[in-house]
């Protein structure tokens, strides 16, 4: 029986494969996605027969990992969050929105790691002599920096593998196609097929491999979900583009934590780092005005203070408008639910908003005290102490509950010169005899005697 041609249409958003067209893609939503993709089938009676290989397994404690080199960029923050450099042979996928510092900040760890390692830079969106004024910007002036401008996949991994370079940047994958594929770039099948051609290339020859990836309207990465498989380390870059602030996440790394951030600011001559981002996210705090409380979220083993802002105000209309920036919003309607049920601070009939300086998201239950303390000030037009600091996870019940880390928490506001700690009561008992620090460290039971402590 002859070989017949399949037809399935894939979603080139999130990957969903049918052999149905629909206009509408049944799993993300999304309109005029669905593309068509044909694969071959060969008949089981007609399948070549094909020789195997012998395989074998090796015994764990046999296998040596005292070769794993890695290779530091010259960014402190960005080699905390890949775990202490570009691992050899790894593949590295970076995606931000557009415009947020991808392409800045790999041409600038080009001037550093220039210095002892060729790197081929490839680009499928720019000129050589665009990504030259750019390097001109940014004082990228190595000499072991090579520049090519192509989208045929093929081809530049038949030059990678005659030329043998360090490291290979990608920017970005999305533009890249192989010729073979009837598909145009950036579809799904396009976006699958010349990353695993990259990834064969990369650990077959152990050199390093930095792919951009864009992302879509959502904000998750463009292309099929199996993209985040194929590689080894997926970095994110966050921020608003309006503000010069950016945070980098490691969302998946094979070869460290994906608990660290980096931060850095955009300037005029690229990406600067900012090796202490709680002095950066509280400058600047107004003094004695109500509806602000410094909080403290932990990024891996560093703890960051950031400024939580809260605003209420009388609502004009039926509904009381809730808004939440920072913050997830349906942990901020949990939060004035129990304020008002528990606490008795009424909330029904006005508008609430709360913000997080510095475009941080707070993401741990840690910081509810805080951004209920900052509702209360606001609501209540009573300052918080500038000198103060809150800490802690409400319950249902509107008590405070224990949080982890606290002491490192309490050590880095010491550190930044804050005078009284607020944190729940059963966290006082974890508090080593040896803590030595000039900051008073109060506890409190519920949402009512924080408060209290903290004006």
């Amino acid at each position: 029986m002859a070989s017949k041609a399949k037809s399935v249409y894939v979603c080139n958003q999130c990957g969903y494969e049918t052999p149905k067209w629909y206009g509408c893609c049944p799993d993300c939503g999304e309109w005029n996605t669905m593309e068509e993709e044909v694969r071959s089938a060969v008949s089981n009676s007609k399948k070549p027969e094909i020789a195997r290989k012998t395989v074998f397994a090796e015994q764990i404690n046999e296998i040596s990992a005292d070769d794993e080199i890695r290779f530091r960029t010259g960014m402190g923050e960005l080699d905390r969050v890949l775990g202490g450099g570009i691992v050899k042979g790894s593949l590295v996928l970076l995606s931000g929105d557009p415009g947020i510092g991808k392409s800045t900040i790999l041409l600038q760890i080009c001037e550093y790691l220039g210095k002892n390692l060729r790197i081929l830079y490839v680009s499928g969106e720019e000129s050589s002599r665009q990504i030259k004024l750019r390097a001109n910007r940014l004082g990228v002036k190595t000499d072991n920096l090579y520049i090519m401008s192509q989208t045929d996949a093929e081809a530049i991994v038949e030059y990678i593998k005659s030329t043998k370079p360090n490291l290979v940047i990608v920017d970005s994958i999305q533009t890249m196609a192989i010729s073979e594929i009837s598909s145009s770039p950036g579809s799904v099948t396009q976006v699958r097929e010349t990353t695993n051609l990259f990834m064969h290339c990369a650990k077959g020859l152990g050199i390093p491999t930095i792919i951009v990836g864009h992302v879509n309207k959502d904000g998750n990465i463009a292309g099929p979900k199996v993209l985040e498989h194929i590689v080894d380390c997926v970095l994110y870059f966050e921020g608003e583009r309006h503000l010069s602030y950016r945070i980098l996440r490691a969302v998946k790394n094979r070869y460290g934590s994906t608990n660290e951030i980096g931060v850095f600011e955009m300037l005029d001559k690229g990406l600067a780092e900012v090796p202490n981002p709680s002095l950066m996210l509280i400058s600047g705090k107004p003094k004695n005005t109500a509806g602000t409380c410094i909080a403290c979220v932990m990024e891996g083993s560093r703890p960051i203070l950031a400024e939580v802002q809260g605003l209420v105000a009388s609502s004009g209309y039926g509904n009381a408008r809730r808004t939440a920036t920072g913050f997830d919003y349906n942990r901020m309607s949990m939060l004035l639910a129990v304020l008002e049920k528990r606490a008795g601070f009424i909330f029904s009939n006005c508008d609430a908003y709360i913000n997080v300086v510095g475009g941080l998201k707070l993401d741990e239950p840690a910081t509810d005290l805080s951004v209920a303390l900052a509702l209360i000030s606001s609501l209540k037009d009573t300052p918080i102490r500038d000198d103060t600091i809150a800490i802690g996870e409400i319950g249902l019940g509107g008590e405070l509950r224990t949080v982890s880390y606290c002491e490192q928490r309490i050590k880095e506001a010491d550190r930044l010169g804050f005078k009284r700690c607020v944190i729940p009561k059963h966290n006082l008992k974890n508090i080593s005899d040896g803590f030595k620090g000039e900051i008073e460290i109060v506890g409190a039971s519920n949402v009512g005697e924080a408060f209290r402590a903290s004006v």
